[in-house]
């Protein structure tokens, strides 16, 4: 082989291994947008309600309509106090959305929240209550904000 081979042949190599590393580096960095934000939800409890085991994820633009997707386990810990239980959801721009619980019992939830004007969702707010009747008001915990922030995610 003659010299100007061997080196043609190294910058041939080199510009492969380059085009090969800007390539890794591209399908990181979309593969990281694409990820969606996952995460474990605290235990939601106040007097007569439990939400626990709960896990949530902020989907990313185009999956799931962008909705923050939720589950969990709702209990009614009183069973003796005749009261229902249950969790509402609120994400940003919208009211509270509830999701009944079993009376004397527990369900396993999964949901979507998302806003159709939006083309995903990353501010999310959760509360358990009991349902005391309409004479009395509901107890409810203080809410739960849960976010992710998508340009510096």
């Amino acid at each position: 082989m003659t010299a100007s081979l061997v080196v043609m042949e190294v910058c041939v190599k080199r510009a492969v291994l380059g085009v090969a590393s800007v390539g890794l580096v591209l399908s990181a960095a979309v593969a990281a947008f694409a990820s969606p934000a996952k995460g474990v939800i605290p235990t939601l409890e106040t007097a007569g309600v439990a939400f626990t085991e709960g896990k949530y994820v902020f989907n990313r633009p185009g999956v799931n309509h962008g909705a923050f997707e939720w589950s969990g386990r709702l209990q009614d810990v009183i069973s003796t106090d005749r009261h229902n239980v249950y969790v509402e959801v609120k994400i940003q721009g919208h009211g509270w959305v509830r999701y009944y619980g079993k009376q004397r019992g527990a369900v396993e939830l999964h949901k979507s929240n998302w806003n159709g004007a939006q083309r995903y969702t990353g501010e999310a707010r959760l509360r358990a209550c009991r349902d005391r009747g309409t004479l009395r008001p509901d107890n409810c915990m203080r809410s739960k904000m849960l976010t992710y922030d998508w340009d510096h995610g």
